[in-house]
């Protein structure tokens, strides 16, 4: 059975697995590339078996499926490329320098270009029922925006914490990221699909022939990243601020030294 073992804070810290201190661009890429098409891949498929078969999943289901897969993508390859699958935080995350300019069309390019390979990919299994797994709104165009911009504007708030804040518990980012996405699409889907993501829009829009309001889902997501991302930058406590150590306010931690699992 196993025992839990408190360690002053002065103690030797236990050995801690090794982390790689530099990553090739082409790695962070192809991880890119590889989580962006099985985001697109689940995303897309729900909406688009809930057409072929009668509502079977329901929201709830587009909900899960697009949560449940950036859960894993994170869990995956968040080490490797940071997960980004989104141009709205790739772009947001640039716009308060937490990730180099230099990098973005990389990174986009990897985004764009997986989505159109999902959808294709989705097309030619479920052919020719690939226009349920289009976003399209069945709102007014306002509506749309403002709820698209809202959404990812939550999205991009948690993201900015659990990736940004030296505070946060990161090793619950997958399960933070991917709740946030199926709150959001719960509150947004039936109105907007519960975009978040130009990516996730424009590949199936490629693959089905629809533009339908396309551009709502390219401008609305960016835009509520960047300001969601630079509120929580502007709320965030500064180490100067602090008036005990950071990782004592961690949640989850053991404030008179260190446990672990032995």
């Amino acid at each position: 059975m196993s025992q839990i073992e408190c360690l002053p804070i002065d103690a030797p810290k236990r050995s801690q697995p090794r982390l790689p201190t530099h990553v090739s661009l082409t790695r962070k890429v192809g991880a890119e590339f590889v989580g962006t098409f099985i985001l697109i891949f689940a995303a897309t498929a729900a909406p688009i078996i809930n057409q072929k078969y009668n509502n079977i999943t329901s929201l709830i289901g587009n909900a899960a499926s697009s949560g449940l897969a950036v859960m894993i993508v994170i869990l995956s390859t968040g080490h490797i490329s940071g997960a980004h699958l989104n141009p709205s935080l790739t772009i947001a995350l640039a716009a308060i320098r937490h990730f180099p300019w230099v990098q973005v069309p990389a990174y986009l390019t990897a985004q764009i270009s997986a989505s159109i390979c999902a959808s294709f990919t989705l097309k030619g299994i479920f052919h020719p029922f690939m226009s349920g797994g289009v976003t399209v709104p069945s709102v007014g165009t306002g509506q749309a925006f403002a709820l698209e911009f809202l959404i990812t504007f939550n999205l991009l708030f948690v993201v900015t914490a659990v990736t940004t804040d030296t505070r946060v518990v990161r090793e619950l980012a997958g399960i933070s990221v991917g709740a946030t996405v199926m709150l959001n699409i719960l509150i947004a889907g039936s109105s907007t699909g519960g975009s978040m993501n130009p990516v996730r829009t424009l590949g199936p829009a490629v693959a089905a022939g629809n533009y339908q309001e396309l551009w709502v889902y390219m401008v609305a997501p960016i835009l509520g990243g960047i300001v969601g991302a630079g509120i929580y930058s502007a709320l965030r406590i500064k180490d100067d601020e602090m008036d005990i150590p950071p990782h004592v306010r961690s949640f989850g931690q053991y404030t008179g030294g260190s446990c672990v699992r032995v």
